[in-house]
């Protein structure tokens, strides 16, 4: 849904789609409705009613059971299902609601640092931070998954009496939905739009040993050797941040790790895989920084400033993933310091 426009086709995925199956749908037009099936859900969307606020769209199972439905406008309380409000740039705040169910139990979004497995009455922050990973992918006791596709930050509060989804800033309402009778089925439907996860090599199954942090060449070398030593199991072993001259330059400082490429090659040599740590904010006195500020790369706000780290970061700018010019540049960086020498695991690390 757009407030006006053509529909945007977002594809915000980093792995080409595998999977060529077209949709089997039905559509049917009435005079007060329209309804359209694939597979087991059918959304209904109200034309025009005397007693219904015309494009209200309701989500039905295939046994016909209601799963979700969007608020009504309430009359003369002018209610919005979906909620448009302009800010600067172009771009909408959007509230997108639904009526609520108070049997409902709701589970999945995520981690967050609580201890509330059903979801239903909590407020959930769409945003990662340090230890909360937001995946807005829900699974529905009524039989339905829901997944906001929107990579904008906001909230969702799942209260009694109604849903309410809130994106900061984006163009468009986008969200998907699936029907189920089980919770494998809809997790595998949901697999399907989004992409499966790939299988890890099989030293991604075995031990990882890391620590905050060793900080040179040699103690990490000592720490390997002595595990095969002992002949105690281990896969791969983590070189944490401030490995690097400054933050940005993505690349090991030589006068703590002098020779890269023989410290991979030993580590192989041992079966022990090197993972490094990479960070997405570039220091101003980084090497990096002045090409990156010239050509764009960094994040600015929307009055042109510069979007700066925390505080224990002094002076650090994020590079603008969204990008692409930006993501080569920093690939650049990192297969030339990282990945020719050998090391093919990254860890996209931000506090």
């Amino acid at each position: 849904s757009r407030m006006m426009g053509e529909i945007l086709d977002t594809d915000f995925s980093l792995l080409p789609s595998s999977s060529n199956t077209k949709a089997k749908i039905e559509i049917n037009k009435e005079t007060q409705t329209a309804t359209i099936k694939n597979g087991k859900i059918t959304a209904s969307i109200v034309n025009q009613s005397r007693w219904e606020t015309s494009g209200r769209i309701s989500f039905f199972n295939e046994k016909g059971e209601l799963l979700l439905k969007e608020i009504s406008s309430g009359g003369a309380l002018k209610l919005q299902a979906r909620a448009f409000k302009p800010i600067i740039g172009g771009d909408y705040k959007l509230t997108a609601s639904f009526e609520g169910d108070a049997k409902e139990k709701i589970y999945g979004m995520g981690q967050y640092q609580q201890e509330i497995f059903d979801l239903k009455g909590s407020t959930i922050e769409l945003a990662h931070r340090n230890s909360q990973a937001s995946v807005p992918f829900l699974f529905s006791s009524k039989g339905y998954g829901f997944l906001w596709h929107n990579p904008a930050i906001g909230r969702v509060n799942f209260a009694k009496n109604r849903t309410e989804w809130f994106a900061e800033s984006t163009k468009q309402l986008d969200y998907w939905i699936t029907a189920g009778d089980s919770p494998a089925e809809i997790e595998k439907a949901y697999g399907k739009a989004v992409g499966t996860v790939p299988m890890m090599p099989e030293y991604g199954l075995g031990f990882w040993q890391c620590k905050l942090r060793y900080y040179n060449q040699e103690q990490l070398l000592n720490i390997a050797r002595e595990y095969k030593k002992r002949k105690l199991p281990i896969d791969v072993i983590v070189i944490d941040f401030f490995h690097w001259p400054k933050q940005g330059d993505f690349r090991f400082e030589e006068e703590f790790f002098p020779d890269p490429k023989a410290m991979v090659e030993e580590l192989k040599e041992l079966g022990i895989e090197l993972m490094v740590s990479v960070w997405p904010q570039i220091d101003r006195h980084s090497e990096n920084y002045e090409e990156m500020q010239q050509k764009g790369y960094l994040i600015k706000a929307e009055k042109g400033a510069n979007v700066a780290m925390m505080n224990w970061f002094p002076a650090s700018i994020f590079f603008d993933a969204t990008n692409p010019k930006a993501r080569n540049y920093v690939w650049s960086k990192c297969k030339k310091n990282y990945y020719d020498y050998g090391i093919k695991i990254f860890w996209l690390d931000e506090a």
